[in-house]
């Protein structure tokens, strides 16, 4: 049998709206209710919508006998030309108008139940971290910057640098120490190494070449300034030459290795 077409529409219809078709189904002899495969199929709802379909038609008062006369009517005796009291005609003229169903829709001809997934539940953002305050590096770097500076240019005058007039007859006045060039070269280089070998996002080569550049300058600089005491505590007014060899070499070995390290920290090959 062909499923009742109800309000004209495909869509899944509420309860109320079935219900009348529902009670019009052509049942076998002997069988009061449909059954709720059948109310699947005929309607083409879900297990739920057919179960409480099947419960409201139990619950209905059971309808008298088309051919019984019903108690209120006119005594035949009296009126006989009375009609037969009719069945009650299937509700046909409905509003039209499709009643919105809450809940959604129910999938066609199963006879289970379809588990939905739940709905995913958004992630948590995670409460912003703050960053580790910087400030405490700078009141450290104070005394170091002092220490070290003056351990460097002490060591610069015992090995022969000092005062030098960079530019011979075009500024004759301007002079410059050039033991300042030890503790701006070798501690400037070793706190970059330091930076890029830790900062992880360099190539290898380079991250490499950083980590053991700057173990080697600071371990260059801490020489340094064990030497400058030793020999400033010795009453040393000049270095011995292999001394001055090491410290004369370090403006040349730090432009070597700064310019290395800058290639290769753009280098991405």
């Amino acid at each position: 049998m062909t499923a009742p077409t109800i309000n004209g529409t495909r869509y899944p219809q509420p309860i109320e709206d079935l219900l009348p078709a529902a009670r019009g189904l052509d049942l076998p002899e002997g069988q009061r209710f449909p059954s709720r495969n059948r109310l699947m199929r005929e309607f083409r709802i879900g297990a739920p919508k057919a179960g409480e379909l099947l419960a409201l038609l139990k619950a209905e008062p059971t309808t008298p006998p088309a051919n019984t006369t019903a108690p209120d009517a006119p005594n035949p005796a009296t009126t006989p030309d009375a009609p037969e009291p009719t069945a009650p005609v299937a509700p046909e003229a409905v509003d039209p108008t499709p009643v919105p169903e809450i809940t959604p829709p129910e999938p066609y001809a199963e006879a289970t139940p379809v588990s939905r997934p739940d709905t995913p539940t958004p992630p948590l953002t995670p409460a912003p971290v703050r960053s580790a305050v910087v400030w405490p590096v700078v009141l450290l770097a104070l005394p170091a910057f002092v220490a070290i500076w003056s351990g460097w240019v002490g060591l610069g005058g015992l090995t022969g640098f000092g005062v030098v007039h960079p530019l011979p007859g075009i500024w004759d006045s301007f002079s410059i120490n050039s033991a300042i060039t030890l503790p701006i070269g070798v501690e400037t280089y070793g706190a970059y190494a330091l930076y890029v070998w830790l900062s992880g996002r360099v190539p290898d080569r380079a991250r490499r070449f950083a980590k053991w550049s700057a173990i080697a300058s600071l371990l260059v600089g801490a020489l340094g300034q064990v030497a400058y005491h030793l020999l400033e505590a010795a009453g040393v007014t000049a270095a011995p030459w292999w001394i001055t060899t090491a410290v004369a070499c370090l403006p040349v070995a730090v432009l070597g290795m700064g310019a290395a390290l800058a290639h290769l920290v753009r280098t991405h090959d």
